[in-house]
């Protein structure tokens, strides 16, 4: 066998199967940033079983990696694989310098070799670089031996790649360890046999390093093997996919029976409510046979009632004429009746003046023996101290009157005795002022006031809400009172109040155009006034 030169260049086989290693370590190494000491699928996975198949030379590579992971000493992937990747092209480049080894008597292309396969020769090759002494290492897997073993695989693939397609004697002296630690494998592989119950990847993966006679034809095998390992796990997905179909169909199968029991269920219940509802159109039917038949009776006794109630109409009429005639006469006999009563009336007030004329005389000579004199607390006044705020203190006036619906009406009850003068303040004041500031508006109708209380000695209250209530008012003039409902209380619900606590009989005036409080105050014996009533007062003034 003739072997080519170092410098010959690989085959068209092992430089795509060096490209594949060196995407697969691009791969790894970007992921090694965040996983330095994990595994990487496969590859690493074999990593670790051959690193510990390897023996005592495995253990010696462990603690060369932990001296390589530290600062300063782990070299530089990228610049690792570029060096490697350049002496690898180096021509006649070997471990002792010589010339390269006589190569198989195989000639052919390099085989295309499966994904899987490529993959366990890199870890095989990995796992058995440290255990070759250092004059048969080539010199770019030198450094890739000093890796640990869980990254020789992924960083140093390219480089391992490369260097078996270009250097047959390093892979004679690799595939011989590798060989030797498959045991039992390795030798039936070396003898150009691969075992039926052989892995058919490493089958495969030995055939390429070894290179027995039929290598070819057993990677060949093991490619079909992984192929019909793929169609197996495609058709048993597909399998997988038909038993769920048909699970499903059978449980819609399933669900469409119990649908159409409740179907059949509800059509039987429709079916019994339709006989209901025939029978009840059939009693509808009697009960409306026997209602025209009643109809018809009830008129029959309409016409007889209307008979009837024509005759006692006309009964009526004879008698309403025999009345009329009866209250002509009654209406000549209360004529005389009248002039009887006037004369009757004339000799009572005769009598009643008497009388009154006698009461006065009798009640003036009770007040001299009595000797009463003013009274030096009004009902106004107890009404203020329990119902509403006073802002001075209280001055007392002469008597006070009240005021009418206009001022001729005013005048009148202004000059009866006694009369106590009630205003709603702002009631008269938003009519007449409504133009000025509520202070304003208080001070003029407060001053006007005072002028009629001097004018006619009456008792004069004032009385506005409490919710606008200014404190620091000026004294009000002598005979004024000023009020302030409490908080939460209507100026209207006070002047209730005020004429509640007033004595039946003395005359009360109060001054409100609100018609609730004016029908509130009459039903107790007040005189109610007009707001016009009071301003026209004032203005006359």
């Amino acid at each position: 066998m003739s072997a080519p030169p170092f410098d010959e260049r690989p085959s068209d086989g092992a430089a795509r199967w060096a490209v594949g290693a060196c995407e697969q370590t691009g791969q790894a190494r970007a992921h090694d940033g965040s996983r330095v000491n994990a595994g990487d699928g496969a590859a690493s996975d074999g990593s670790t079983g051959d690193d510990s198949a390897g023996g005592g030379s495995g253990a010696g590579l462990d603690a060369e990696s932990g001296a390589e992971d530290e600062p300063g000493l782990s070299p530089d992937p990228a610049e690792l694989l570029n060096s490697d990747i350049a002496l690898s092209a180096e021509p006649g480049s070997s471990p002792d310098g010589a010339a390269g080894p006589e190569a198989d008597d195989d000639e052919g292309p390099e085989p295309t070799l499966p994904e899987a396969v490529r993959q366990r020769i890199t870890v095989l090759v990995a796992a058995a670089l440290p255990a070759l002494p250092a004059e048969e290492t080539p010199v770019p897997l030198r450094r890739v031996a000093r890796f640990a073993p869980h990254r020789r695989a992924r960083l140093g693939g390219p480089v391992i790649a490369s260097q078996l397609a270009a250097d047959p004697l390093f892979r004679q002296r690799i595939s011989g360890r590798i060989a030797t630690d498959a045991g039992d494998l390795g030798a039936a592989v070396a003898g150009g046999m691969a075992p039926a119950a052989a892995d058919p990847v490493e089958v495969a993966a030995l055939a390429y390093l070894v290179r027995p006679t039929g290598w070819r034809e057993l990677i060949e095998a093991a490619g079909e093997s992984v192929r019909a390992e793929a169609d197996v796990a495609a058709i048993a997905g597909q399998i997988r996919d038909a038993e769920q179909r048909a699970a499903r169909a059978e449980h819609d199968r399933a669900v469409a029976r119990v649908e159409a029991d409740k179907l059949r269920d509800e059509l039987a219940r429709v079916r019994e409510e339709l006989g209901q509802v025939r029978e009840e159109a059939r009693t509808a039917s009697r009960a409306l046979r026997e209602l025209h038949a009643a109809h018809k009776r009830t008129a029959d006794l309409l016409a007889t009632e209307k008979g009837r109630a024509a005759k006692v109409t006309a009964d009526h009429e004879a008698e309403v004429r025999r009345l009329k005639t009866r209250l002509a006469e009654a209406e000549s006999a209360a004529v005389s009746g009248k002039q009887s009563a006037r004369d009757a009336r004339a000799a009572d007030e005769t009598r009643l003046w008497l009388l009154l004329e006698t009461i006065g005389q009798a009640a003036s000579g009770l007040r001299r023996e009595l000797a009463l004199g003013p009274a030096d607390k009004l009902p106004a006044d107890v009404v203020a101290d329990a119902a509403a705020d006073r802002p001075g203190a209280l001055e007392r006036s002469r008597p006070r009157a009240q005021d009418t619906d206009d001022p001729g009406r005013l005048d009148q009850l202004l000059a009866l005795p006694r009369a106590h003068l009630i205003v709603d303040g702002y009631n008269v004041t938003k009519r007449g002022f409504a133009e000025m500031s509520l202070e304003q508006q208080r001070k003029r109708l407060i001053t006007g006031l005072g002028g009629i209380a001097a004018q006619t000695g009456d008792e004069v209250t004032v009385v506005f809400d409490g919710a606008e209530r200014v404190h620091g008012l000026p004294p009000a003039p002598r005979g004024v009172r000023v009020l302030f409902s409490h908080k939460g209380d209507t100026a209207d619900e006070l002047i209730r109040q005020l004429v509640r606590g007033e004595p039946a009989g003395r005359p009360l005036v109060v001054i409100s155009s609100d018609r609730e409080v004016a029908d509130g105050v009459r039903r107790h014996g007040a005189y109610p006034m007009g707001a016009d009533s009071l301003l026209r007062r004032l203005s006359r003034a």
